[in-house]
């Protein structure tokens, strides 16, 4: 049933964006200035944020400053880091920093400012369904507006596994709400799951406290065999060019599969700053300060049972990876689950849900991020970070978000923009041809 406060926009848009994080405000800021393409971007916060309550002190950016809304596709766009930079009178102040990564709170602080100065992005409504007929129909808590494209935008949303319990307490909570859950840890036995960048930054943060503030013991449990760094090594970041991204789009769905298992450490391993300040830390702990037993390292392992503990706290039960006979117990006060995000639902899009194609759990796109389905080629639905399953592991990531929305800005306005050169590797086979060498 529609909200009674409800009101009619008589604007029809040429695009209706839906969700302002990274991906859409990317977006919002390269159509910004373009009369020809009327746009119009809702999100349900009241204002922009981008994980507040992840915001970890000394946090950093596992990207280049490069990678942010707009410069890999439009370096002269007055929405760039730079731009940014520049608008706050600090540009100089950045550069003698010389700063080996940004930090992240400060690209949170660049995306909110980006956010700010769009007239097109609109906070604190919430699209409640969005309906075709012609045109889609978009109604929010606030008005209905009428759209020949929609661009789904909404992000994801923190994952925990099935065994996680009272997730609304103050005893377990996801990585996400990180700076809430954990202001009070002095003397608590505190459990890290997940071996991933999130899980290291808790357990950094937690055992760099004053003395005063610590935990009585840390233990860090990973499915991985280590703990593993991010591989940032310069062919390997060649899997985050546009060249790569389309040619992993046409690959067979197992061989995609295949691959966003083997290389997730491009995407998900740990900065070696943050591993190399962890080692040395540990090593304080334990030699040079005496608190041999303050951080418990537990890789290789899979937590199967969380129950309440007999004194009090939880109780989880640990299975060894080579050993899976063997069950360890952990006592812990307080659980954090560094366990991951998923997409976020859009439930918003149940009017026309049955006439959108699926590609497993996600829906399935064309090589321009559009839905496929059963409406008119000119009214489309694109939808943005949520095809890692077709576009690989560059999808969630910022690296290709610039490039990602100049794709679809393109379409809208029935351009093609020049794309940047191709990798240096040859992805294709060139089956049937002769390589020669020299000329």
């Amino acid at each position: 049933m529609g909200n009674a406060n409800t009101r009619a926009d008589s604007a029809q848009y040429h695009c209706v964006g839906v969700g302002v994080g990274p991906a859409n405000l990317s977006l919002a800021s390269l159509l910004h200035g373009r009369p020809e393409v009327r746009n119009l971007f809702l999100d349900r916060k009241a204002a922009f944020g981008w994980h507040d309550d992840q915001q970890i002190p000394g946090a950093t950016l596992q990207v280049s400053m490069f990678k942010d809304l707009v410069s890999l596709s439009d370096p002269k766009s007055p929405f760039s880091f730079l731009s940014y930079l520049h608008d706050q009178g600090r540009v100089y102040h950045f550069l003698n920093a010389q700063f080996d990564d940004v930090p992240r709170l400060e690209f949170r602080n660049y995306l909110a400012w980006a956010s700010r100065r769009n007239e097109n992005v609109v906070f604190g409504e919430n699209v409640e369904e969005v309906d075709f007929d012609g045109v889609f129909t978009v109604r929010t808590d606030r008005r209905t507006v009428t759209a020949e494209n929609i661009v789904v935008g909404v992000g994801s949303r923190p994952w925990v596994p099935p065994i996680a319990q009272d997730l609304q307490g103050e005893s377990q909570f996801h990585v996400n709400d990180y700076l809430r859950g954990a202001r009070s840890m002095a003397g608590k036995r505190v459990v890290v799951v997940g071996g991933g960048q999130s899980g290291a930054e808790a357990c950094l943060d937690l055992m760099s406290r004053p003395d005063s503030e610590l935990p009585r013991r840390i233990s860090w449990i990973s499915r991985r065999r280590n703990y593993f760094p991010i591989d940032d090594s310069p062919f390997t970041n060649d899997y985050y060019m546009p060249s790569h991204s389309d040619y992993f789009y046409g690959l067979r769905p197992e061989i995609r599969q295949a691959f966003n298992a083997q290389h997730i450490l491009s995407s998900d391993g740990i900065s070696e700053s943050t591993l190399r300040d962890l080692y040395q830390r540990i090593y304080v702990h334990r030699f040079v300060q005496g608190n041999p037993d303050l951080v418990g390292l537990h890789p290789n392992r899979e937590v199967t049972g969380v129950r309440s503990g007999a004194a009090g706290g939880w109780d989880l039960s640990v299975r060894h990876n080579d050993e899976p006979d063997a069950v360890e117990h952990f006592e812990a006060d307080v659980i954090i689950w560094a366990t991951g995000f998923r997409p976020a639902r859009m439930d918003f899009l149940a009017p026309i849900a049955d006439r959108l194609e699926r590609h497993g759990e996600e829906l399935s796109i064309d090589e321009h991020f559009a839905v496929r389905w059963d409406g008119p080629a000119d009214r489309r639905i694109f939808v943005q970070n949520a095809a890692r399953g077709q576009r690989g592991l560059a999808d969630p990531n910022l690296s290709l978000n610039a490039w990602r929305s100049q794709r679809i800005a393109d379409r809208l306005s029935g351009v093609r923009s020049d794309e940047q050169l191709a990798s240096f590797i040859e992805w294709s086979s060139k089956a049937g041809t002769k390589v020669l060498w020299g000329a």
